[in-house]
């Protein structure tokens, strides 16, 4: 019975190898094969790293002159589908009223499948690829060998041949058309009734001839940088992702284990400690609070490690400051004791268990 105890004994000093539950290391715990320690950043969170990391960018609006310059060359060119209104001034005989019960879109030129229009003693006119003010001195020109000095108006009652496509999480995806005001992305998004609660704000993509480009409404909107900000063209396809990979995960000795999504608003490591329900008071180790980021791929790292000491409640103010990104990993270590506590429960059936198989043996071998 007595070597029983003593194997007993044996594996439980050996145990602190083997304690159950995750943890963040102090110290290297690496093997010969992998270094951990040469593969991560660690960065303990102060005041100077808070004032050299999470400086807030420059709120100055940016203005887009290459934006401006596109929209005051803009300029709309018929297209097949499209319907035109054309007025010859004092001859109403020329003219297709639109009376009350005919809107300009039914009583106007529509333009053929093969880019032409058809008007009186005129015959057909190719207008497609043209401005309206091209296609008017087409028609004052023809004119001009039946009618003295004609007064031509020519507009677009009806604009079907070019459109954009807006999907995503918007409140009303679906088409809209190009039209003689010129159409930016803002506007675009602000017409499909804005974002839906669940859009990734920073992730709007842009597909133009097979090609795709990122956009992020969040430096529009709160930073008003322009740049963001895009003159669109027929069969622009805009994208708003979700916001279900926008996460941070909340782990280790936590009231509640968790992942939360970022939303539209910046969240704090003090915000996300608070929304998984603190820490575990019995368990957890205040100095030992790590956020776990994925390094950038020119760092040659594989991780930027960023520790809190909030053994000191105080050092929850820097927590409050330094904001997180998506995939960020927030781990509460636990404390020694309650890592202990752990193997101890663990150990101590397989020990009574022993006991009493010990004991059954001596009741038998004494009878």
């Amino acid at each position: 019975m007595k070597a029983l105890f003593a194997l007993v004994l044996l594996i439980s000093l050996g145990g602190c190898a083997f304690i159950p539950g995750a943890h963040v290391p102090y110290e290297s715990e690496s093997d010969d094969s992998t270094n951990l320690d040469d593969m991560v950043n660690i960065h303990t969170i102060t005041p100077k790293l808070l004032q050299e990391r999470m400086a807030k960018p420059d709120t100055t609006p940016v203005f887009n002159h290459q934006l401006e310059l596109e929209i005051q060359d803009y300029d709309y060119t018929v297209n097949r589908g499209d319907i035109l209104n054309i007025t010859v001034w004092d001859h109403p005989e020329l003219t297709i009223p639109a009376g009350s019960d005919r809107s300009p879109s039914e009583a106007g030129n529509w333009v053929h499948s093969d880019g032409t229009i058809f008007y009186p003693y005129v015959g057909e006119i190719k207008v497609a690829g043209l401005k309206v003010t091209e296609i008017r001195d087409i028609l004052r020109k023809e004119l001009a060998k039946y009618i003295a000095s004609p007064q031509v108006d020519v507009t677009v009652a009806s604009f079907r041949s070019k459109r954009v496509y807006m999907t995503g999480e918007l409140k009303q995806p679906g088409t809209q058309p190009i039209t003689n005001v010129p159409l930016t992305l803002l506007e675009a998004v602000s017409n499909a009734g804005g974002l839906s609660d669940a859009a990734d704000w920073t992730n709007v993509t842009l597909t133009r001839n097979g090609e795709t480009k990122r956009y992020s409404l969040r430096d529009l909107y709160r930073q008003g940088d322009t740049r963001e900000n895009i003159l669109l063209r027929p069969n622009d396809i805009i994208h708003v992702a979700r916001n279900d990979a926008a996460k941070i995960f909340v782990l280790g000795e936590v009231g509640k284990p968790t992942s939360l999504n970022i939303g539209r608003s910046d969240i704090t490591l003090a915000e996300a400690l608070a929304d998984a329900g603190g820490f575990a008071q019995a368990t957890a180790d205040a100095s030992g609070v790590f956020v776990i980021r994925k390094a950038a791929e020119e760092s040659g790292k594989i991780a930027d490690v960023f520790q809190l000491h909030a053994r000191n409640a105080t050092a929850l103010v820097l927590a409050d400051q330094f904001t997180l990104q998506a995939r960020d990993i927030v781990y509460v270590t636990a404390a020694p004791i309650a890592r202990w506590n752990r193997l101890i429960a663990q150990i101590v059936p397989t020990a009574q268990a022993v006991y009493f198989f010990a004991r059954a043996e001596d009741e038998v071998t004494d009878n």
